[in-house]
């Protein structure tokens, strides 16, 4: 009987870190691929903005820029942008682009000039 413990052990771990994760993926995949429509602003899965004009069997056809689209397969899509708008537009605040946790700063002309050196001029 001692013997099966690490074997059960070893299973246990398997579902909780592997099984368990997975099938959650694959709910939220199946959640976005529902709301997907004509009209709805996209990411795809490779860094692709644009809107859903047509939905097909298994493609959709993606308006990257006026009168240019793409046909693309479902699963290309890596997220859903409608739901970002939304979510600022029902009273959550959009980041500040003064707070310290934006990764992109600008220099002003002055702060640059300040650290450059009197070598480089």
């Amino acid at each position: 009987m001692e013997a099966l413990l690490p074997f059960a052990l070893i299973l246990v771990a398997f579902y909780f870190l592997i099984l368990r994760p997975q099938r959650a993926r694959a709910k939220q995949a199946e959640q976005l691929q529902a709301t997907i429509a004509p009209g709805v602003e996209i990411m795809t899965t490779s860094g692709i903005y644009g809107t859903i004009r047509e939905v097909r069997d298994d493609s959709i056809v993606l308006e990257v820029s006026p009168g240019s689209t793409l046909r693309i397969t479902k699963g290309a899509v890596g997220r859903v942008l409608a739901d970002e708008a939304s979510a600022v537009d029902d009273g959550d605040e959009a980041p500040d682009a003064d707070s310290d946790d934006v990764g992109l700063q600008v220099d002003t002309d002055a702060d640059a000039a300040s650290r450059r050196s009197p070598s480089a001029e």
